[in-house]
């Protein structure tokens, strides 16, 4: 964060309404004296949460709009697409966590991509469906279009294969059947998504999908013919698929086939589609006839599920599912046939593609500081896969007390940064700092979006941060790297 004098930072975020009267009032009362430093401002600010680091970055740097859109105070920024960029926010009317998606500033001047925009956010606010984001608003704010939709605690389904490279058979089937159970709403409501792929569609904390961003959805029957034969970007492989196969450009069987590809990649941690940037080759025939069967990548796959995917990837249109409530149920069937256990249960259906290693972690101890149980089982299994004993914590401090009790308790410490923020932060300097556990290997794990976090950790040879999401791979030759580094260390030290 840049330099700035503590008050002008407090007269900054009360002139920009990010503070009120009373707040800067106890602010100044607990510092005991306007005459401190910009950090004991900075550290105070974020400690009591009055202020989030994504505000102060832009306070600290003489910004002074961008912060509220109609009634919600934006928190900070989760992701950036082609078209819009997306926020955390709370409405300041009822306190209610939200979503904002705010079309970019170089469209804004761009009425016909203005259009599009709100027509998307306005064709989905009357879908009201477990599976499928809500939309609360739709309005403008200094000629900036936003949208106001539900805030899913999780992560996108691409970021959560490329932790997991790939899923299990019953996640995978009740995956499919949410994303599923979503288009078949959407579709009796008239609207297809037009977008279907593994970055629209969030996982809750409690494992459930919801389909967002029907970025592409139009009426059915009412196709605006300004945007016919000119597809967006984001729809070229809708495009590429329906010119292949010489059907309307909003055929719902486009939906199936995306959601076949969906199915297939987390049960093979492989995309059907060949990945390429160039147009004209995403757009070819022969992109779509090279797919590979997904039994050659998973051959023990039960014969239902394999045909379910094969038949909803059908290059054929007339063969595929002809209705989302046709795969619907064929994925209830073939879910149905597992849990009667009439079928040979999948041999180790998580199982990592390289399986060079199986007992890496053999009397190694890990210890993982993370306050989201779905992510604390994730560690735990993948980690125990691996041969690792693996101790859970969801709260620092109570880690850092089970080294003062026991000192060789972990080789080991990972510190989350993505729901815990600063205080994973602050632990994981603190950690460095003692003198029992300064020498022990750690690993802080921060999200894209928490730059700040990176600039103030305390880190050295065996303390290290990594940016999320990551493979499982890449955190497993971490932990080797630390634990081998440290094996050297201490051997120079005996000699």
């Amino acid at each position: 964060m840049a330099t700035m004098p503590a008050e002008r930072i407090a007269q900054l975020s009360f002139d920009c309404g990010l503070l009120d009267a009373p707040q800067l009032e106890a602010v100044w009362g607990e510092l005991g004296s306007r005459d401190v430093s910009s950090e004991e401002m900075v550290s105070l600010l974020l400690r009591r949460e009055l202020l989030t680091n994504w505000q102060l970055e832009r306070i600290t740097t003489g910004k002074r709009d961008g912060y509220f859109y109609g009634t919600y105070k934006i928190l900070y920024l989760v992701g950036t697409g082609t078209f819009a960029r997306v926020y955390r926010a709370v409405n300041t009317v009822d306190n209610r966590v939200v979503a904002i998606k705010v079309l970019r500033m170089r469209y804004s001047g761009d009425l016909r991509v203005t259009e599009q925009f709100l027509r998307e956010a306005r064709l989905q606010m009357p879908l009201l469906h477990p599976n499928i984001v809500p939309i609360y608003e739709v309005s403008t704010d200094r000629g900036r279009p936003y949208m106001a939709m539900e805030f899913i605690e999780g992560r996108n389904l691409r970021d959560f294969l490329k932790i997991r490279e790939k899923m299990g058979l019953k996640e995978s089937l009740s995956i499919a059947m949410d994303v599923t159970n979503g288009l078949v709403y959407a579709f009796e409501h008239g609207i297809t998504h037009r977008d279907v792929k593994l970055s629209n569609v969030l996982i809750t904390g409690t494992g459930r999908a919801k389909l967002v961003d029907f970025g592409l959805a139009t009426m059915i029957g009412e196709i605006d013919d300004e945007f016919e034969g000119t597809p967006n970007p984001r729809s070229v492989d809708y495009a590429g698929l329906e010119r292949s196969t010489r059907v309307d450009r909003n055929d719902v069987r486009s939906d199936i086939y995306f959601t076949g590809c969906m199915l297939y990649a987390m049960l093979t941690g492989r995309a059907p589609l060949s990945d390429t940037r160039d147009r004209i080759q995403r757009m070819s025939l022969e992109r779509f006839r090279a797919v590979s069967p997904i039994s050659k990548w998973v051959p023990d796959l039960p014969g239902p599920v394999v045909a379910v995917v094969h038949k909803a990837m059908e290059l054929n249109p007339e063969r595929r599912h002809q209705t989302p409530e046709e795969l619907l149920q064929d994925l209830k069937k073939a879910t149905k046939r597992i849990e009667d256990g009439e079928l040979r249960p999948v041999r180790n259906p998580e199982r990592p593609l390289n399986r060079e290693i199986t007992d890496e972690g053999k009397s190694r101890r890990v210890m993982v500081i993370e306050s989201r149980v779905p992510m604390q089982d994730l560690f735990r299994k993948k980690l125990k896969e691996r041969g690792y004993r693996v101790l859970v914590f969801g709260h620092p401090d109570r880690a850092v007390q089970r080294f003062e009790d026991e000192e060789d308790i972990a080789d080991c410490v990972i510190f989350c940064a993505s729901d815990l923020g600063v205080q994973a932060l602050e632990a994981f300097n603190q950690f460095g700092a003692n003198d029992l556990t300064r020498d022990i290997p750690a690993i802080l794990f921060v999200d894209q979006n928490q730059q700040s976090l990176v600039e103030r950790a305390e880190v050295a040879r065996h303390r290290v941060i990594l940016s999320m999401p990551i493979r499982l791979r890449e955190l497993r030759s971490m932990l080797l790297k630390l634990f081998k580094a440290k094996e050297k260390s201490e051997s120079s030290v005996k000699a």
